[in-house]
């Protein structure tokens, strides 16, 4: 899919929603200076083209009973394409699993975890993700903790 051509307008629309991915249209078109209804043709095509790509709210861990968080630095056993595939599609279908990164260097995966507490979060590695033939080792690090930024920089200036 090619690149969408995002003009100014489009980028505030867009800086607007990571703010607040609940702001009305009215509030929006007030902001941009076009009308409610510009603004939610403009919105609808950005999400056709992929820009924006889901709106989610931020839930308090704790009111889920997640009291611990780790990430896992992941090492492969084989460096295939299928190997990677394969666990990536295994994590995926991890409610423990908050998300990953396939990473370049010495380490394949950083991969964030979220567990009730200490005896799940060895669960988690040990009878989840070292027991996966794809992985050959991994590295358990707790978060103690952390501050998450919505917003994606503006590199288009």
């Amino acid at each position: 899919m090619p690149t969408p051509t995002l003009d100014r307008i489009d980028r505030e629309i867009v800086r607007l929603l990571q703010n607040d991915s609940r702001l009305p249209y009215k509030q929006i078109a007030g902001e941009v200076g076009l009308a409610a209804s510009t603004v939610y043709e403009r919105i609808r095509r950005l999400e056709r083209d992929g820009v924006l790509q889901g709106a989610h709210m931020s839930v308090a861990p704790t009111a889920l009973g997640v009291r611990l968080e780790a990430m896992l630095f992941i090492n492969l056993s084989a460096h295939q394409v299928g190997t990677q595939e394969t666990l990536v599609e295994w994590m995926t279908t991890r409610p423990e699993v908050r998300g990953w990164f396939n990473l370049a260097g010495r380490l394949d995966f950083a991969v964030h975890v979220a567990a009730r507490d200490a005896d799940h979060l060895r669960d988690i590695v040990f009878h989840g993700f070292t027991s996966r033939p794809e992985v050959h080792h991994v590295e358990t690090n707790m978060i103690f903790e952390q501050q998450r930024f919505h917003v994606l920089p503006d590199y288009l200036d």
